[in-house]
């Protein structure tokens, strides 16, 4: 009988935690910048909400974000409009937020990064 080991799982585990908190730190950062509470972060959908509100999108764009492939879509174009809104480019917007988020938020929320406002449509 072959026996797994039960303590396997633990360095995805630790790695996994590291990341998420890693992220909640970023957010958090993020909304304090454009004057949101930071706690959002940690709050299911209201975060959603709120990085709608920095964007400068409205609201009800939160129900978008239940339909598939639609959410794709609209997740892109918040990305794009949340770089934007701090002085950043389209391009990072899709690769630094969208793509590669785990790197973008970090470097917008820790970096010297201002947030300017959402950018007049």
């Amino acid at each position: 009988m072959n026996q797994t080991d039960a303590s396997i799982g633990i360095i995805p585990a630790i790695i996994g935690l590291v990341i998420g908190v890693l992220m909640i730190a970023a957010m958090w950062k993020v909304f304090a910048k454009a004057g949101r509470p930071g706690w959002a972060a940690i709050i299911p959908f209201y975060n959603i909400y709120v990085l709608l509100k920095v964007a400068g999108r409205p609201g009800w764009w939160l129900v978008l974000f239940i339909i598939p492939v639609v959410n794709l879509v609209v997740s892109i174009i918040v990305s794009l409009d949340v770089a934007k809104s701090f002085g950043k480019s389209g391009a990072f917007g899709f690769f630094g937020l969208w793509l590669f988020g785990i790197v973008g938020y970090p470097v917008l929320g820790f970096g010297d990064a201002r947030y300017q406002g959402p950018a007049a449509a």
